[in-house]
C-alpha cells in the first residue's frame, strides 16, 4: 500500500502533537501534587514552629553568669560547718604542689567516711575572718572563703580517697578543703531598659560593696563582688540592685577642693596700662552690688553647703548570685562607669 508524502508528514505532526500533550499533562499534574503536598505540610506545621521561623530570636533568655563564675565566685560564710576532709598530696607529689585540672590527687577519707566512687567536692581555701569599715553591721561579717575548684573520687580505699581534679578556678594546694558541691542556678537574664544615671532611690533596703573576687578594688561587668546583705535583710539569689554612689564622692585620688584666687585689694592692672581690675585669677564676689570688689567670696565647697539635694550618681547594677547570713555574692550586670568597693548598692 503506497503513501503519498504529504500524508506520511500529516501523520507524523498529528503523533508529535499528541506526545507533547501527553508531556505536557504530565508536568502540570505533577506540579498540583507538590502544591497540594506543600500545602498539607504547611498545615501540619504547629503554630509554635511557625513563630520560631517568623523570628529566630526567639529563644531563652540566656543566663546572667557564666558556670565558672558560679563554681568560683566564693562566700563570706558566718558560721562555717565543720570541714574534715582535705587534700592531703597527690600521685607526682614528689615534684608537684600544685593540682590542676586532670591531675590526681589523694583525700584524707575513704570508706569508713563513707566515701564512694563517683562523688563530687567543691574545693574551697577559707582565707580568715572578714570585717570592713564599709559597712555599717557589727563585729565580722563571716570567713571569707576561695572556691579554688572541684575534684571527682575516682577509687576509694579504707582510709583515703583518690580522686581527680575536674575544674580549677586556680591552682589547688595540699591543705585545701572539701566541702559538698554547692547547687546553684544562675538567674535569666533580664531585658535591659535605658539605663537611668540619675534615678532617685526606691527607698528599699541600702547596703554596700564590701570586697570584691580576687582582691580587686576597680571592678566592671561580669566580675564578681561581695555585699553587707544577706539572709539576715531578706534578700535573696536573683534579687537586682542598683549600685550609686553620693555626688562628688568616688575619686580615687585625694585633693584640696578650693580655688586660688588672688585678693582684689590691689587689683590685677598694670601701672601704665590701666587695664581693669579683673582677671580670670580674679575672687568671685558673693555681694557685687553692696561690697564692689571686696567682700565675701564665691567657692566650691561655699556653693556645696547652701545647695539644695543633688541626685545621686547611678554607676552599674548587679544581681545576687548567693545568699548567706551576713553578706551574699553577687555579679556586676552592667555599668555607666568603673564600680569600686565601697559604692552602695539598693534593692531593685
Amino acid at each position: 500500500m503506497r503513501i503519498s508524502l504529504t500524508t506520511f508528514v500529516h501523520k507524523i505532526l498529528k503523533a508529535s502533537f499528541a506526545l507533547a500533550l501527553c508531556l505536557f499533562g504530565m508536568i502540570v499534574s505533577g506540579a498540583f501534587v507538590r502544591a497540594q503536598t506543600s500545602d498539607a505540610s504547611a498545615q501540619q506545621t504547629s503554630p509554635q514552629q511557625q513563630t520560631a521561623v517568623a523570628n529566630p530570636q526567639a529563644s531563652l533568655a540566656p543566663a546572667v553568669a557564666r558556670s565558672s563564675e558560679l563554681a568560683c565566685g566564693g562566700f563570706i560564710e558566718f558560721a562555717p560547718g565543720g570541714n574534715y576532709l582535705e587534700i592531703i598530696g597527690g600521685e607526682e607529689e614528689q615534684e608537684q604542689r600544685v593540682y590542676a585540672d586532670g591531675d590526681v590527687v589523694f583525700i584524707n577519707g575513704g570508706r569508713g567516711q563513707g566515701s564512694y566512687v563517683g562523688q563530687e567536692f567543691s574545693v574551697v581555701r577559707p582565707r580568715g575572718q572578714f570585717t570592713t569599715r564599709l559597712t555599717n553591721k557589727r563585729g565580722f561579717l563571716g570567713v571569707y572563703t576561695q572556691e579554688v575548684g572541684r575534684v571527682r573520687v575516682t577509687e576509694v580505699k579504707e582510709g583515703v580517697s583518690v580522686a581527680v581534679v575536674s575544674a580549677t578556678c586556680e591552682t589547688i594546694l595540699n591543705g585545701d578543703l572539701l566541702r559538698s558541691l554547692p547547687q546553684r542556678v544562675a538567674p535569666t537574664q533580664r531585658a535591659e531598659t535605658e539605663f537611668d544615671r540619675f534615678a532617685d532611690p526606691t527607698g528599699k533596703q541600702t547596703g554596700r560593696i564590701v570586697l570584691a573576687r580576687d582582691g580587686r578594688e576597680l571592678v566592671a561587668r561580669d566580675q564578681i563582688v561581695f555585699i553587707d546583705l544577706g539572709a539576715e535583710d531578706n534578700v535573696q539569689a536573683g534579687d537586682y540592685l542598683t549600685i550609686f554612689r553620693p555626688a562628688g564622692t568616688g575619686n580615687i585620688t585625694r585633693f584640696r577642693d578650693e580655688e586660688i584666687a588672688l585678693a582684689a585689694s590691689g587689683g590685677f592692672e598694670s601701672d601704665r596700662f590701666r587695664g581693669g581690675k579683673f582677671s580670670n585669677q580674679a575672687q568671685r564676689v558673693r555681694r557685687p552690688n553692696q561690697t564692689g570688689v571686696y567682700g565675701p567670696t564665691v567657692t566650691t565647697p561655699e556653693v556645696r553647703r547652701r545647695r539644695p539635694p543633688v541626685p545621686r550618681k547611678v554607676v552599674g547594677e548587679m544581681v545576687i548570685l548567693s545568699v548567706q547570713r551576713r553578706t551574699a555574692t553577687a555579679i556586676i550586670t552592667r555599668v555607666a562607669q568603673e564600680v569600686h568597693t565601697g559604692d552602695y548598692v539598693e534593692i531593685q
